[in-house]
């Protein structure tokens, strides 16, 4: 097994986990297998019961595992299937230590960081890098690790050692360490200073670990000089100092690091010359030539209670993302905060939340997210409202479906208290209840978690279709109330259909609203499965009908359809690509190239 560290200095936040994808992604190109392991420093053992504000979203995998979100970009660029054990905390590590302690396993030594902590970190990796996550058989050739935080953070110290420890013990040829680092430019003089980087690698180094390769993060390219100064003082090659500079979209990354010969210097380090053959791009690069062209825009209106922060709605994110390029359009995210999104308020002239709903009217479809507590959650009642009542295509996911049908309740069926046992335990219509399975003094690890079937009971709805007329299907689930079965036939005689169950027939997946052009919402997370060249189906249904081109999309995803790398069904563009050969993507107001309106941060 061969292994390629990503650490990162200076400062937090530079794209860690982005480069260790596309890296992951360049060596895949080789012709290489490529598994990936994220290191979290903190205590938690895992990201379960973290706020989105903290640490963003809470990414879910097929076996359940709650992990970080850069295990979501791994999956997203790799196209794999991770395990919860490929994200190791420093919670998990001390857990399966004192768990031997207990059990006498140290027969009476005394336990310490160096040598039990430390060789635990070891075994960990080694253990889980086996583990195969491409559906092959057998294990990968390459393990890409990235280590969370920055160099020199208290609470990475034992796993810095460890990796040390662990350099030497695999060997010269298995292990190549790469470090992203921040070259900043001062606006003062113009000048792209390299200080930061070179007192970051002595700090590595003084640690014991030394890099193969840097990774410059700077706003444009690194001149010849500044390599060559860091190549003398940082004691890495110049060929192998590589620049990360600013680009319209993340797919750019691994292209960026071909073109500066990363590979090689990756390959020269593995000993792998001989071995990989020259990276093969072309899906790749023919996505990202598409995606920068977009012009004509698609406005979804996200209405979430953490739109503060845009990375706790990544995946969603990155959903509608590869939907809109699949659909050749550009996607504009209107943020609405739904705790501004009040009910009789919210109509008055002068009042600042108006202007929210005036960004309602405004797009061309909603979303809303899943989350917890009953923070804003009369705000989604009214963007599902309005949304039903305005024929605006609607996707509602995980508590945006329970939204739904809270709204449906109350509009439809009359009954003004309906709600969500979460919300008012008191209610006389339940129409969403906490599952009798679930704990309510544990919150870790106790919700309904990882990848359940879906059974589509109406063969001839949109959803079905959507997944390519599809008995059932797979996706990953994430929530502790589902709505009350008992009260489904009211529903139901109302005109809301609930087309997707489990094997049981009494938990629901998915609902539409047949007389509606697109009203769907699931019970599961579709995010977490969407890939840049395979995008989610109901996602993709959500933005072709706000783009007009819905029952195209059912014709060919009900025909045994395929959706290929390129975002082109049965061999033919869902739409057709503009032949602009000077279409640009302006950047303004545009970070990664999701567009937003300025109500929240940028991604």
């Amino acid at each position: 097994m061969k292994y390629v560290l990503v650490t990162g200095g200076v400062v937090s936040g530079l794209g860690k986990g982005v480069t260790a994808s596309s890296i992951g992604v360049l060596l895949k190109a080789c012709g290489l297998r490529v598994t990936s392991i994220k290191i979290d420093p903190y205590l938690n053992t895992d990201a379960g019961t973290m706020s989105p504000f903290e640490h963003g979203e809470v990414f879910v995998l097929d076996d359940g595992g709650e992990v970080d979100l850069d295990l979501g970009n791994y999956e997203r660029f790799l196209d794999v299937k991770l395990t919860r054990d490929n994200n190791i905390t420093t919670g998990k590590i001390y857990q399966s230590v004192l768990e031997k302690e207990r059990r006498g396993d140290y027969l009476g030594n005394t336990v310490q960081v160096v040598p039990h902590i430390t060789d635990a970190i070891q075994e960990w990796i080694e253990r889980v890098a086996m583990i195969p996550v491409d559906g092959k058989e057998g294990p990968a050739d390459v393990c890409v690790i990235e280590l969370g935080g920055t160099i020199g953070d208290i609470e990475s110290m034992p796993f810095i050692e460890a990796l040390g420890q662990f350099s030497y013990h695999v060997g010269p040829g298995n292990f190549c360490l790469i470090h992203v680092s921040l070259v900043p430019v001062l606006n003062v003089v113009g000048e792209q200073k390299t200080k930061p980087t070179q007192h970051s690698v002595r700090g590595l180094r003084g640690l014991g670990l030394t890099p193969n390769i840097l990774a410059c993060r700077s706003t444009k390219a690194l001149n010849e000089n500044v390599k060559a100064k860091l190549s003398q003082f940082c004691h890495v090659p110049a060929e192998n100092v590589v620049t990360l500079y600013d680009v319209p979209n993340i797919w750019h990354i691994p292209l960026l690091l071909r073109d500066q010969k990363a590979h090689e210097a990756i390959l020269k380090a593995l000993k792998l010359l001989g071995v990989a053959r020259e990276p093969d791009l072309q899906d790749w690069i023919a996505r990202t030539r598409v995606y920068d062209v977009l012009l004509e825009p698609v406005k979804i209106a996200m209405v979430g209670k953490y739109t503060g922060l845009s990375d706790s709605y990544l995946s969603v994110l990155k959903a509608l993302l590869h939907a809109s390029v699949a659909c050749r359009r550009k996607l504009v995210v209107e943020w609405v905060a739904a705790g501004d999104l009040e009910d009789a308020t919210a109509k008055e002239v002068n009042n600042p939340t108006s202007a929210l709903l005036f960004l309602m009217q405004g797009s061309d479809g909603v979303v809303v997210p899943g989350g917890f507590g009953d923070r804003g959650v009369q705000g989604k009642i009214i963007a599902a409202k309005y949304a039903r009542e305005n024929k605006v295509p609607f996707l509602g996911i995980c508590l945006g479906m329970q939204i739904a049908v809270i709204e449906f309740a109350q509009s439809v069926l009359g009954l003004d208290d309906a709600n969500s046992t979460e919300f008012d335990p008191q209610t006389s219509h339940p129409c969403v209840i906490f599952m009798p399975e679930g704990s309510k003094t544990h919150m870790g690890g106790t919700m309904r978690l990882g990848s359940r079937r879906t059974y589509f009971k109406v063969p001839n709805c949109k959803s079905a279709k959507l997944y390519g007329n599809a008995s059932f299907v797979d996706e990953r689930h994430r929530h502790r109330y589902e709505v009350n079965p008992d009260m489904v036939p009211q529903f139901e005689n109302a005109g809301l259909s609930f087309v997707g169950r489990d094997e049981t027939g009494q938990r629901m997946e998915v609902i539409e609203l047949p007389s509606h052009p697109y009203f769907v919402g699931a019970q599961f997370h579709p995010e977490f499965k969407s890939r840049p060249g395979k995008p989610s189906a109901l996602f993709l249904g959500l933005v072709a009908a706000a783009s007009g081109q819905l029952d195209a999309v059912l014709q060919n995803y009900g025909h045994e359809s395929k959706l290929l790398p390129n975002g082109m069904s049965n061999g033919k563009p869902i739409v057709k690509p503009y032949q602009n050969g000077n279409a640009t993507k302006s950047s303004n107001g545009s970070l990664n190239g999701v567009y937003s309106n300025g109500n929240g941060v940028h991604y």
